[in-house]
């Protein structure tokens, strides 16, 4: 295989953290090359190296044999570098093919934005990537998985020849992930280069070539997929053999926490359900799952129960008592709390620190003489970190300096801080490696069996069957199946979500 690209002894140091130490990692021409590593090895680091957004300590980057000095994204772009980060990167009050052209857009003799070819080529774009997405459309009304979409399309109208792709199926559905598959398997032909991060290991034994192993900031080892398995990228990333069942002990149920009577919510431009009768519970002690295709209702679901869509038709009951139309601070003061699939946009307040971030849900609880109790808030915030895991060397550096996967540790512990009845979690372990994943499973069955009635969503049908006691299954906006015990099988789920 040709070398493309080639970081040679590369190092990374922030103030009380070094995230890379002396990383060699080999790019080859025209094949998918995988990058893995739990949350915090370094994998994002080093990939916002090779884009520019971050310089090395030290080390060197090698471009076709030649040394090349990455300075700023435009240097990496001028080398035909693009990367789609884990994180959306999108301006929400802008449509589709101003976010896709936005920083090179097409100008017309006159040097005025030729708005009629940006449309044009960004609907060929989304065509090639079998989405039905209008061109003029804004993206703030784009779900999270059709806003990925863009991202790949923005990248690819860069005609990059390296593309960095950080989680980009974290919030796909089946099909849009064998889309982009496809997209990927034709820029092969054309030799174009990937570097792939996933912690999905399925579908890295399905499309990468050649993987690259990170473990705590270094270099642990490279090899041909095709000589390769699982167990061996399990054993090699985290010392675990493989993702391990959480679901081994059945909880018992106490009483109804919330229950659902006849929940529909129709489209604002049309009379199509978006929800139609929607009639389940959830229990004190109960892990529920809501499983289901992109487009099936699930998050929709659970703003409804948050309060965060007041639209819709029916009712809502909180251990008996009717829940009436409120602000999500009232929710939260009954005990409901939803930990959303965007953490970035929905979750965290990026300027401030771990510990404000941890904190910032329940103030009341830190206050003593009419000031903040500040050794209260250390060992809350100590008490969140050693409960949860978190990976942090000083829970006053700002929130965005921890891992994709810590980051969201830290959403997870402010919603706690509510003292919840009822926790909602949409995707919780979106971007999170197997061993945090695994963590989080457990944390659900603890906070279970401590009374709490839990509800999540997650595309994951590995992830379904180890933590769930109970899963809805959503199609179409309508609950086809409801599954229990013996009942929640991979063919079951794959079966009962295609309507």
């Amino acid at each position: 295989m040709e070398k493309i690209l080639e970081a040679k002894n590369i190092s990374k140091q922030y103030p009380g953290v070094v995230a890379l130490d002396d990383v060699s990692f080999n790019v080859y021409k025209g094949k998918v090359n995988v990058l893995v590593g739990e949350n915090g090895a370094g994998k994002s680091t080093l990939m916002k190296i090779l884009s520019g957004v971050e310089r090395q300590t030290s080390g060197e980057i090698y471009l076709n044999g030649e040394k090349l000095e990455i300075f700023s994204t435009n240097d990496a772009e001028n080398n035909s570098i693009g990367i789609i980060h884990q994180e959306l990167n999108l301006f929400p009050n802008l449509t589709v093919h101003e976010n896709i052209f936005m920083g090179h857009e097409i100008l017309d003799s006159y040097k005025i934005i030729d708005t009629s070819k940006q449309i044009k080529i960004t609907n060929e774009l989304l065509a090639k990537l079998n989405q039905d997405i209008n061109a003029k459309t804004s993206v703030e009304s784009l779900r999270i998985g059709q806003q990925q979409i863009i991202e790949i399309a923005k990248a690819l109208a860069k005609k990059t020849k390296i593309l960095i792709m950080d989680e980009p199926s974290s919030a796909l559905s089946k099909k849009e992930v064998s889309v982009m598959f496809d997209v990927i398997a034709e820029l092969k032909k054309q030799e174009v280069t990937i570097i792939y991060i996933s912690h999905k290991l399925e579908e890295i034994m399905q499309i990468g070539d050649v993987i690259t192993i990170l473990r705590d900031s270094k270099f642990i080892c490279e090899e041909l997929i095709n000589k390769i398995d699982i167990p061996w990228i399990t054993e090699n990333m985290v010392g675990m053999k493989s993702f391990e069942a959480v679901n081994t002990k059945k909880v018992e149920t106490g009483p109804k926490i919330i229950e659902l009577k006849s929940i529909s919510l129709k489209k604002k431009e049309s009379e199509e359900y978006i929800l139609e009768n929607i009639n389940f519970n959830s229990s004190s002690g109960e892990i529920l799952s809501i499983y289901g295709l992109m487009g099936s209702g699930r998050t929709e679901l659970l703003e409804i129960i948050m309060g965060l869509n007041k639209d819709f038709k029916g009712e809502i009951y909180l251990q008996n008592e009717i829940l009436k139309p409120s602000s999500i601070s009232k929710r939260i003061k009954d005990g409901i709390v939803l930990v959303p699939e965007d953490r970035q946009g929905q979750g965290l307040v990026q300027s401030l620190s771990i510990l404000s971030n941890t904190l910032l849900s329940k103030i009341s609880r830190r206050i003593k003489d009419f000031y903040l109790n500040a050794n209260l808030e250390k060992k809350i915030v100590t008490k969140a970190i050693d409960y949860l895991g978190i990976k942090v060397s000083n829970y006053n550096n700002v929130i965005t300096s921890l891992s994709g996967g810590n980051q969201q540790k830290v959403v997870i512990a402010k919603s706690l801080e509510t003292e919840p009845r009822l926790l909602m979690l949409d995707e919780p372990t979106r971007g999170i490696d197997i061993g945090a994943k695994q963590e989080i499973f457990y944390i659900m069955k603890k906070l279970a069996e401590k009374g709490l009635s839990i509800i999540f969503v997650s595309s994951e049908i590995k992830e379904v069957l180890a933590v769930a006691d109970r899963v809805i299954v959503l199609a179409k906006g309508k609950i086809n199946k409801e599954l229990m015990g013996g009942e929640i099988t991979e063919d079951n789920l794959v079966k009962y979500s295609q309507g």
